[in-house]
């Protein structure tokens, strides 16, 4: 395929989806990221298109926000892999709060095997999940539906949240930064984010490598109160989503990679003495970590927050949803 052609053809992807991986760009045009990433290049300074990291976007995306059925054909190999590592996180019986978003729908196909667990939520297709698991209750929020990606927003959802406690809280969004931690493009769905924030001791972020350094409009997490950040790992091309990941982790966000490298020898390390070793729902990567605790806003006071390492799992040969760690310690400023 000539340039041309190929530049062509990311375009029109670019414009039929509103953002595209350079995984998936490449995939489609049969050729490498390097050569992707040139092309990408050349259409941003043609203006037609904007860059991101790890993809590419419409231009004036920092404002514009994708439905769900462009959204549910990005990344989905990544999203799977995110919500495998993630599900291990659940414990039996647990009470906690599922955002919006293709990711954690994902995640909530893998949480209908988790007994006695309650699930609350503002998203119609984390319920549609979750509605023949017999063991498991969910709690709906109120609201008014937002037909782009069948949520429950507004003043209704928000108050039905008050008074709510529960130990964890797994969000997804449209960007991840350090500098200002996970936002969206949408006001309403931003206030009801944060409201589902507050009702949790610990916050789990789930965002693939294309999200990451991506900064849109409304700030729904603060990376201060971002306790774990789930997420797959960037092209080996990708410095920049490197960099943020360093610099998450440099600001104690306990971070895990799906598909990096085994080199760890921590603790949690399969090959570690006394690792735990996976139960029936993936990996525990849930082991005390070294760092200061970190006080989350609503929790009234003080809560265990892991501290600032970067985290890596790969597949053993013995489990394919079973995964090994890598630790990498912030640096040295």
């Amino acid at each position: 395929m000539f340039a041309a052609e190929r530049r062509q053809l990311i375009l029109e992807m670019v414009r039929a989806n509103g953002a595209v991986s350079l995984r998936e760009l490449a995939r489609v045009v049969q050729t490498s990221e390097v050569t992707v990433r040139r092309d990408v290049r050349a259409l941003e300074a043609e203006g037609l298109l904007d860059r991101r990291h790890g993809g590419a976007v419409l231009p004036g995306g920092f404002a514009r926000e994708s439905g769900f059925p462009q959204k549910s054909h990005l990344a989905t190999a990544e999203k799977t892999a995110i919500a495998d590592l993630a599900a291990g996180l659940v414990e039996e019986g647990e009470a906690i709060v599922v955002g919006a978003g293709t990711t954690t729908q994902e995640l909530a196909r893998r949480l209908a095997r988790v007994p006695g667990l309650t699930v609350v939520t503002n998203s119609l297709l984390v319920a549609q999940a979750l509605a023949h698991a017999n063991r498991v209750e969910v709690v709906m929020t109120g609201g008014t539906l937002r037909g782009s990606n069948y949520a429950l927003v507004g003043s209704g959802a928000e108050q039905s949240l008050q008074g709510l406690r529960v130990s964890r809280a797994f969000l997804s969004g449209s960007g991840l930064t350090a500098e200002r931690g996970l936002s969206t493009s949408n006001m309403l769905s931003a206030s009801v984010d944060r409201a589902l924030v507050q009702a949790a001791a610990e916050v789990v972020v789930l965002a693939d490598h294309t999200k990451l350094g991506t900064d849109t409009m409304f700030q729904t997490v603060p990376t201060d109160v971002i306790t774990r950040l789930v997420t797959d790992e960037p092209s080996g091309h990708d410095d920049r989503a490197a960099t943020e990941l360093q610099a998450l982790a440099d600001q104690g966000v306990q971070i895990t990679v799906a598909g990096g490298p085994a080199t760890g020898t921590g603790p949690g390390h399969p090959g570690a003495e006394g690792a735990q070793q996976p139960d029936r729902r993936g990996p525990r990567r849930d082991v005390p970590l070294p760092g200061q605790r970190r006080s989350h806003p609503a929790a009234g006071g003080p809560v265990p927050g892991p501290g600032p390492q970067l985290r890596s799992a790969a597949p053993l040969a013995e489990q394919p949803g079973s995964g090994r760690v890598a630790d990498l310690a912030p640096r040295r400023r």
